[in-house]
């Protein structure tokens, strides 16, 4: 027998199927990092004896790991593959919880945020999605929307785990035994990606399914940066509840706990609003999934304004998890829409580049805007105004691409 027949497999075929379970596994596992340091808030402030801004860095600075790591992460999936790239990660994912563990620095525990985030998020989240994406060609979206639900059902499955671990054992231990069990879960699982796909359909005229850029009269450059400004506009909104439910239902005299259960009940929807989206993506396009995805974010957002009780705020958290889950699977969508599948891994990594730095910056912001008006309306407001600005690019580009259908195809046009 060739040798070689073990190390590949059919796109659309029980093994793509098998891949996306696993890949969903890793990401659950490697996005969990993320949660904690919105769960653990309260206790850095008090351990660290800093202000509501500055005990959000946490979170922030895994963000900007996110988002850092996918640029990189990225190029070297595309050479390389995901296997190699997610060995090393997962080792060092483990050395990162131990770091922010035991140190007594906070700066240093900031920065170990930064290395949860890069080795973790980053590692699992853009290049498992590239990778499914050449998977999958009927059900590309929804394969896209389930792997990128493993971010969310992390969201699911360890908030009330880290709550009782961190009520019972501390913050220091809690960062202890993730780090074991990142390592523990996450490396075994990496035998199951070694083989490569075959069969898989060419581009159009060089590019992705769709075409190429040129099909928007827009070039690579031009496409990729309005998807990275948009990217930004939806993710500062985005970032303001799920940062700072836990803290807001503190604020208005619940416990904790509750705060940790809105964030499952948020993350949960999310899970069926990726899948349903991603179903929507597969016959609407990305775009036009996208520009959906957002406006129901934005009305979202509007219900935590007089969100002032248990049962307001708990809806609010609903109907946020059920409106935005979909919006990130978009632009892994578009990419494979508009670019070849060599380039997935590079442009998706960009892309949601920008994304974490909207949700870093957007966490951040909506601490300091706390800390300075002593309300989190004003961080709402500010929130709905970048998914504005979200829309309009969108908007924009949705209106270019119906512009196209009504014309014969132009020329691609050359970066």
């Amino acid at each position: 027998m060739n040798p070689d027949q073990y190390r590949t497999a059919a796109i659309d075929s029980g093994y793509a199927w098998i891949r996306l379970f696993v890949a969903l596994i890793l990401t659950t596992v490697g996005c969990a990092g993320m949660y904690l340091a919105m769960l653990g808030l309260p206790a850095f402030q008090g351990a660290f004896e800093v202000g509501r801004g500055d005990a959000s860095l946490p979170f922030t600075f895994v963000m900007l790991g996110f988002g850092l790591g996918s640029l990189v992460v990225g190029r070297v999936v595309d050479r390389y593959g995901v296997v190699l790239p997610l060995l090393g990660a997962s080792v060092a994912l483990g050395l990162g919880f131990a770091w922010a563990a035991a140190t007594e620095s906070f700066m240093a525990f900031v920065a170990a945020h930064l290395a949860i985030g890069a080795f973790g998020c980053a590692a699992v989240f853009s290049p498992l999605m590239a990778d499914i994406s050449q998977w999958f060609e009927r059900y590309r979206g929804l394969a896209i929307a389930i792997c990128a639900s493993g971010n969310y059902l992390a969201g699911v499955v360890w908030p009330p785990i880290m709550q009782i671990a961190l009520d019972g054992w501390g913050w220091r231990t809690t960062y202890l035994a993730l780090a074991v069990v990142s390592v523990g879960i996450m490396l075994p699982l990496l035998l199951g990606l070694r083989r490569r796909p075959v069969g898989m359909a060419p581009g159009v005229d060089g590019g992705g399914s769709l075409g190429s850029p040129g099909l928007l009269g827009l070039s690579s450059r031009a496409l990729v940066t309005m998807l990275c400004v948009a990217g930004v506009g939806c993710c500062m909104a985005m970032a303001m509840p799920q940062a700072h439910v836990v803290s807001l239902a503190r604020d208005i005299g619940l416990e904790l706990a509750h705060g940790a259960q809105m964030l499952s009940l948020m993350f949960g929807l999310g899970i069926v609003s990726r899948l349903v989206f991603g179903w929507i993506s597969d016959r609407l396009g990305g775009l036009a999934t996208l520009l959906l995805g957002s406006t129901a974010q934005c009305v979202a957002l509007t219900f935590f304004l007089p969100a002032d009780t248990m049962t307001t705020l708990y809806v609010a958290a609903g109907l946020f998890g059920l409106f935005q889950g979909g919006i990130v699977p978009c632009y892994a969508l578009i990419v494979r829409e508009y670019f070849p599948a060599n380039q997935a891994g590079t442009f998706i990594g960009i892309i949601i580049f920008a994304t974490l730095m909207g949700m870093a910056g957007g966490g951040w912001a909506s601490g300091l805007i706390y800390d300075f008006t002593g309300s989190y309306d004003a961080a709402f407001l500010h929130g709905i105004a970048w998914n504005l600005v979200n829309m309009a690019v969108i908007g924009f580009l949705v209106l270019r691409g119906r512009a196209a259908r009504s014309r014969p195809v132009e020329a691609a046009l050359i970066d």
